[in-house]
């Protein structure tokens, strides 16, 4: 099941294990129990510590497997094949379940302990989605960690009776105790918010208390990242407040370009700079949105949504871009029920379906691509005349049978049977003639938006939004810098977004020494 090179690495993980793990298997006779029970004969054989049984005639979902320990009540269940990208999921529990410590910050792990309530969690997951490991691996320690919460995870795919019968069309998807809890990237600081509803009150008190800093990062992406690593090996008071921390990369699959390194996926990038920037003194303060900027002359103001405020000497602005929307009638109302943003989370809900991408560039015929190994037919509509793609990446596009290409197209309206999709209307551009297409699912890739609607009337911004900034990345306020795609410096590429926060961190350091001595001791910095 798994090839030797995989099992070598597992191996010495499982190495780590000081307790019992006792999986219990719920079986029948397909052909997918019988994969999962190759995949646990695998784990048994690389561990003395790790063993299985079968159970054939239980309530429980088959093919699907229990992970515990003797003396502790876990309820952690995986329905399906956890490989792809939920292959750390299994294992994170594995070890987490046979005793290795997590790395989360011990006051959430206490937070968690002392959730009162019975919670039975269920997360919907494909195995290309690469947001869906995030939440599976929250709930799964959390049901490790309290004996009164309890997760399964569940391969959409595989238990596509269920996803129809919960008209499912996105995943990661979340149920609580057997209603719906939320849909999207989620992690355990962010499912405890909505658990623990004084939490937020409680972290915005604590952040309101906070010294003012040397350099505060709004944003936590490429150019946050590389702007807090900059500011900290300077010796100065770095804090980066971020509503996510990776930002759009953590939504990004393949990533082939950034130079050294020949291929890599988001969410791993992303945790590579998230442990790059803890290896500094950085204060990171997460699931934070910042909602007004200020200046009293002094400090430079951040007001959070939370109704807390931080403040700091200089700041530097990396809160990015998001997905463009069509804004048609009925996106808002059938997102997540067919109109969808992620072709490699969703795609594999809508296998053997028709569905359509909007939008002919590099995004838009990447995901018409990908989705035609899946789904039934994909139709590429593009509002220009001609695809704006990169002539390899349409070559293969135009090779593909059951992928068909509308040009001159603007789409006006998703329709749907108010559930789900049904369909999309659009308007030749060159006859003015109104056409519909009968559709499952519409992936949108149009394009991004610049997250700057709260600095209205702070900073100037160019007509499309963004920030508009100097060669050394600084703004219309003094003291304030910028850096990324939320910006007005071309080609939103990741490696540009960390050359422009690293810039954005030596302006504002240059900054700082040219004003009054910073609260660390610049010259010993220097």
């Amino acid at each position: 099941m798994l090839d030797a090179d995989l099992k070598e690495q597992l191996k010495a993980y499982l190495e780590r294990v000081t307790r019992p793990i006792e999986i219990t298997a719920s079986v029948d006779d397909s052909s997918g129990s019988a994969e999962m029970l190759a995949l646990l004969a695998d784990l048994t054989a690389l561990s003395d510590k790790i063993s299985v049984r079968q159970v054939r005639d239980d309530a429980e979902r088959k093919p699907s497997f229990a992970l515990s320990t003797p003396g502790q009540a876990i309820g952690l269940r995986f329905a399906g094949i956890p490989l792809g990208h939920e292959f750390t999921s299994l294992v994170l529990a594995l070890l987490q379940v046979g005793g290795h410590p997590s790395k989360l910050a011990q006051d959430v792990i206490e937070q968690i302990r002392n959730l009162d309530g019975d919670y039975q969690f269920e997360t919907y997951f494909s195995l290309s989605c690469q947001n869906c490991p995030d939440v599976v691996q929250a709930l799964n320690l959390m049901a490790v960690l309290n004996p009164r919460i309890r997760h399964v995870a569940i391969d959409g795919a595989l238990f596509q009776a269920e996803v129809e019968s919960r008209k499912l069309m996105s995943v990661p998807m979340v149920f609580l105790n057997g209603e719906t809890f939320g849909a999207g990237r989620m992690g355990a600081e962010e499912i405890l918010a909505k658990l623990d509803t004084g939490a937020a009150a409680r972290e915005a008190a604590k952040l309101g208390t906070k010294a003012p800093f040397d350099v505060l990062i709004v944003g936590g992406g490429p150019a946050g990242a590389a702007a807090a690593v900059y500011a900290a090996r300077k010796g100065i008071r770095t804090g980066i407040a971020a509503e996510r921390f990776g930002g759009q990369v953590l939504d990004t699959m393949g990533i082939e370009n950034f130079i050294s390194v020949t291929e890599t996926e988001g969410p791993k990038m992303v945790q590579q700079l998230e442990q790059h920037v803890r290896h500094y003194d950085v204060d990171v303060m997460n699931l934070q949105r910042a909602d007004k900027l200020s200046h009293d002359g002094e400090l430079v103001h951040v007001q959070l949504a939370s109704g807390a405020t931080l403040k700091a000497r200089t700041v530097i602005l990396s809160t990015g871009a998001r997905w463009r929307q069509m804004n048609v009638p009925g996106e808002n109302e059938y997102r997540n029920k067919g109109v969808a943003y992620c072709p490699h989370c969703d795609g594999p809900l809508f296998k053997g379906k028709r569905v359509s991408v909007i939008g002919g560039g590099n995004s838009g015929v990447e995901a018409a691509i990908d989705l035609a190994g899946i789904v039934n037919h994909v139709t590429l509509i593009e509002y220009d005349s001609q695809l704006r793609a990169d002539a390899v990446l349409q070559r293969k596009l135009h090779s593909l049978p059951n992928v068909s290409v509308i040009t001159s197209a603007q789409t006006t309206e998703v329709t749907g049977d108010g559930s789900k999709v049904n369909g999309l209307v659009y308007k030749d551009r060159v006859s003015g003639e109104t056409r519909t297409i009968a559709l499952d699912g519409i992936f949108v890739q149009i394009g991004l938006l610049p997250n700057s609607e709260w600095l209205k009337g702070s900073l100037e911004l160019s007509p499309r939004g963004e920030i508009i900034v100097d060669a050394k990345g600084a703004t219309s306020m003094p003291g304030v810098f910028a850096a990324g795609d939320v910006t007005t410096v071309p080609y939103k590429q990741i490696i540009i977004a960390m050359g422009e926060g690293a810039k954005a961190a030596l302006s504002a350091f240059d900054h700082l020494i040219r004003q009054q001595a910073p609260v660390a001791d610049v010259a010993k910095a220097a």
